[in-house]
C-alpha cells in the first residue's frame, strides 16, 4: 500500500492493492513518513474504510483526533457487547463514538454535566439500541478509571441509531428522533388516542420511518406515482391515507422534500396497523 497521506505518527492515508483509500492506524506508522512511500504493513493495527460515500480524509481526520487508547477503549466496549460486526459494517461508528467517548471522559474530569435532550424519546423509539448502549457504557465503565455517568446511554444510543442514517452526523439523527415523535403524536391526536411504543405494530411502523428517512436522504424513494399496490392501500384505508397525507405533508416541511405518493400509500399500511391493534 502506499502512503497518500500523514496525520500523524499512528494514522495515514493509504491505496491499498485493490486502489480503495483507506485510514490505517499503528503505533509509529506515519513516524519520518512521507507520501508516496510504502505503508509498512507490520506496524498497522486497523483498518478504516469510509462506506456510503464518506470523505476519506475527513474520517482520517476524526481518526487523528482521538487518542489511541480512546479508540481501543471503544473498540472494547462494542465488542463486551456483541456489536463488533457493526462497527467492522460500519467504520464511522468507532471513530464517532471514540471521539465521543473522548470528550466525555474530557467533561468528567472538568467536573462537567451535560444532560442530553430526547432522553425519553430515546427510551421509546429506540429501545433496542438503548439496550446496548447500557452494555456498551457498563464495559467502558469497567475497563476506564473515569467512570461515566448513566446519562451517556443515550448519546451512545444515538450513535447505534446512526449507523442506519447514511449520514455521518449526529444532529441529524438528533433531528429524526425528534421529528420520528412528532409524528407518532400527529398519528395519536388523528385518532384520538395514545400509541403504545411497546406494541408489534408501532415498532413496525418506527421501523418503516427510519427506513424511509435513509430513502429520503439517499433521494431512493418509491417512485410509482399510481401503482396497483398503492392504489389499493388509497381505496381500502381512506382514513389512514388521509392520515398519511398529514405525516407527509410534515416530513415535507421538516426535511425540505417531497414524499412521494407510494411512500405515501405505504405509510397508510403502516398507520391503519397501528390504530388496529388492541394495544394503542
Amino acid at each position: 500500500m502506499e502512503v497518500l497521506r500523514v496525520f500523524n505518527n499512528n494514522v495515514v492515508l493509504a491505496r491499498s492493492s485493490q486502489g480503495k483509500d483507506v485510514v490505517l492506524t499503528g503505533r509509529g506508522l506515519g513516524f519520518q513518513v512521507k507520501p508516496g512511500q510504502t505503508v509498512d504493513k507490520t506496524k498497522v493495527v486497523r483498518v478504516f474504510e469510509p462506506v456510503d460515500g464518506r470523505d476519506v480524509d475527513h474520517l482520517g481526520q476524526l481518526v487523528a483526533a482521538v487518542p489511541p487508547e480512546h479508540v481501543k477503549l471503544a473498540d472494547l466496549a462494542l465488542a463486551a457487547a456483541g456489536l463488533s460486526e457493526v462497527a467492522e459494517s460500519s467504520p464511522s461508528l468507532l471513530v464517532t463514538l471514540s471521539d465521543h467517548l473522548s470528550f466525555a471522559i474530557k467533561r468528567v474530569r472538568e467536573g462537567v454535566r451535560l444532560d442530553y435532550p430526547l432522553e425519553s424519546e430515546v427510551g421509546h423509539l429506540f429501545p433496542a439500541e438503548l439496550a446496548q448502549a447500557r452494555k456498551v457504557l457498563a464495559a467502558i465503565n469497567r475497563e476506564s478509571e473515569v467512570q461515566l455517568p448513566d446519562g451517556e446511554a443515550v448519546a451512545i444510543a444515538l450513535h447505534l441509531v446512526n449507523v442506519g442514517f447514511t449520514t455521518g452526523d449526529l444532529s441529524y439523527t438528533y433531528k429524526l428522533t425528534g421529528i420520528l415523535q412528532q409524528l407518532l403524536d400527529v398519528v395519536g391526536e388523528t385518532y384520538g388516542r395514545t400509541l403504545d411504543n411497546t406494541s408489534i405494530s408501532v415498532a413496525r411502523f418506527i421501523t418503516h420511518l427510519r427506513y424511509l428517512f435513509v430513502r429520503i436522504q439517499s433521494g431512493k424513494q418509491l417512485e410509482g406515482e399510481h401503482s396497483a399496490v398503492g392504489e389499493a392501500i388509497r381505496s381500502s384505508e381512506p382514513e389512514a391515507y388521509r392520515c398519511a397525507k398529514l405525516v407527509a405533508t410534515l416530513l415535507d416541511l421538516r426535511l425540505d422534500t417531497t414524499v412521494t405518493p407510494d411512500e405515501t400509500a405505504y405509510l397508510a399500511l403502516h398507520i391503519a396497523r397501528v390504530v388496529t391493534d388492541p394495544r394503542t
